[in-house]
């Protein structure tokens, strides 16, 4: 609610657009902003009660309006994704409807589905009605951004969905010189049909897992390549 902290903020969002030709911002941690409690110890079941009420950070929710209509009105080629897990509604709708105006939500439920699956199911106990409705489940008209791994698995305590399949056999049988064997030919087929029907049924665009919390954006609705940019904002209190 600082005018000082608002004003550093937006003042950042367009120094790097016009400074360093950035045209999208992934903003991080947004269900931590959105609310009082910060999303700990939450479920967000989708009871509206849950998203409308004093535990809303009103002054959040103005930041990133403003945030949000600022750098389209500038910018209008430019793009923002909210990482978002709570499902807050109108996060997506344009900031002259009453919503956030955010271009694309991260659909963050599918790889935390991919990686329970591989760790506590069989192949064949792979139940595809639950995995499209996990890969389908968001708001009508609401654009996601679909992945099938991330940072948050891959690189905090746990394994890329690669080691999950094949894992320590990747060492010494990746090469076309030594034999196929049925743990590389399984996590080969398997690791390309998630990226498939992630990439077919989970939203209008894709990010690819690379590494690191870096990745390539491609979407029905973009019409030329997009490089995304990971800006994490905090609300700050300064007097």
């Amino acid at each position: 609610s600082s005018w000082e902290v608002l004003r550093f903020l937006l003042s950042n969002l367009r120094w790097w657009i016009e400074e360093y030709a950035f045209d999208g911002f992934r903003f991080d941690g947004v269900s931590s902003m959105l609310y009082h409690h910060h999303g700990i110890g939450e479920g967000f079941s989708g009871d509206y009660n849950e998203y409308f009420g004093m535990q809303v950070d009103e002054d959040a929710v103005a930041y990133l309006m403003m945030a949000n209509y600022m750098i389209h009105f500038l910018h209008p080629e430019c793009i923002t994704i909210a990482e978002d897990v709570s499902g807050m509604p109108a996060l997506c709708c344009p900031v002259i409807e009453g919503g956030c105006g955010f271009d694309y939500r991260l659909a963050m439920a599918i790889p935390d589905k991919w990686i329970q699956i591989i760790k506590e199911r069989k192949d064949e106990d792979w139940d595809m009605g639950n995995i499209v409705f996990t890969l389908t489940n968001r708001r009508y008209g609401e654009r996601c951004i679909a992945y099938a791994e991330s940072h948050d698995q891959a690189l905090v305590g746990d394994k890329t969905l690669a080691f999950w399949l094949m894992d320590a056999e990747m060492y010494n049988y990746m090469s076309v010189l030594s034999p196929l064997t049925p743990i590389i030919d399984r996590g080969i087929q398997l690791h390309k049909m998630i990226r498939l029907i992630t990439h077919s049924l989970g939203g209008e665009g894709y990010l690819n897992f690379m590494g690191k919390s870096v990745g390539i954006l491609s979407s029905d609705f973009l019409q030329h390549s997009t490089t995304v940019m990971t800006f994490s904002c905090y609300k700050l209190d300064m007097n």
